[in-house]
């Protein structure tokens, strides 16, 4: 099973620590990590993606090492930042063969691999269109189906629906969900957004670089006597606060 198990990391910038002590296991499905803005979502992405080389603790991708062994582990993951990465001079169609050309994958290839998503998110009759072109939602779209070119056993999003409509959040969470059940993907969603988190995601509260709880989203409610998501957020985040 392809799961990324993170033990005792930890993260500083300068004096002040961003995580703290984090162990987390992340398995096939949907896994969410919810979190205020700061409380160290991005650095952790940071360290999952490589870009920051841990100063304590382990990220292993099944049993390959991210310290060692990150050219193995990027041609198995996915990434969509939470700062856009498209080339805006390029067409659609461009931004999609070219990164697939950086895996060595053909442009039929691409494009028969792609076509499903490209349906699914509206952007089939926009291929030729310069990607500058496209709304937001459109681009952060192009930017979620780039990343699957490669069929990746690993998915990571950094607040991917983060400035974008209801509808088209809506949209971009419904279509992931399905594809990782179809495919047997781990995927990682970080957000601060409540409403993106559903009953059966695996869900973990990370507030001021420490992970508060993680769980079953329905266990972790029945266990703190909670309704909502929200609530189950606010008692949390308030306990902490008040120590």
């Amino acid at each position: 099973m392809p799961n990324i198990v993170v033990e005792n990391l930890y993260h500083s910038y300068g004096a002040k620590p961003a995580l703290q002590a984090i162990d987390l296991i992340i398995r096939p499905g949907f896994n969410v990590i919810l979190g205020p803005n700061g409380a160290g979502k991005s650095t952790l992405f940071s360290l999952l993606t490589g870009i920051l080389p841990a100063q304590k603790g382990q990220v292993r991708y099944d049993q390959q090492d991210i310290k060692t062994q990150r050219r193995s582990i990027m041609h198995r993951l996915g990434v969509v930042f939470q700062q856009p990465t498209l080339d805006l001079n390029l067409s659609v169609q461009q931004n999609l063969t070219y990164f697939g050309a950086l895996h060595g994958i053909t442009k039929v290839s691409v494009m028969r691999q792609c076509e499903p998503l490209l349906q699914s998110f509206g952007l089939a009759e926009r291929l030729s269109d310069s990607t500058r072109s496209l709304n937001q939602g459109h681009r952060r779209r192009l930017e979620i189906i780039r990343a699957l070119i490669h069929q990746p056993q690993f998915l990571l999003l950094d607040e991917a629906t983060v400035g974008l409509d209801a509808d088209t959040r809506q949209l971009v969470l419904n279509t992931l969900r399905d594809y990782v059940t179809v495919n047997d993907v781990t995927l990682l969603w970080t957000t601060h957004l409540m409403d993106e988190v559903q009953s059966n995601d695996a869900l973990t509260l990370l507030h001021k670089g420490k992970i508060q709880a993680q769980g079953l989203t329905t266990d972790l409610l029945v266990q703190a006597q909670c309704n909502s998501v929200f609530d189950w957020y606010c008692s949390l985040t308030q306990t902490v606060e008040a120590m």
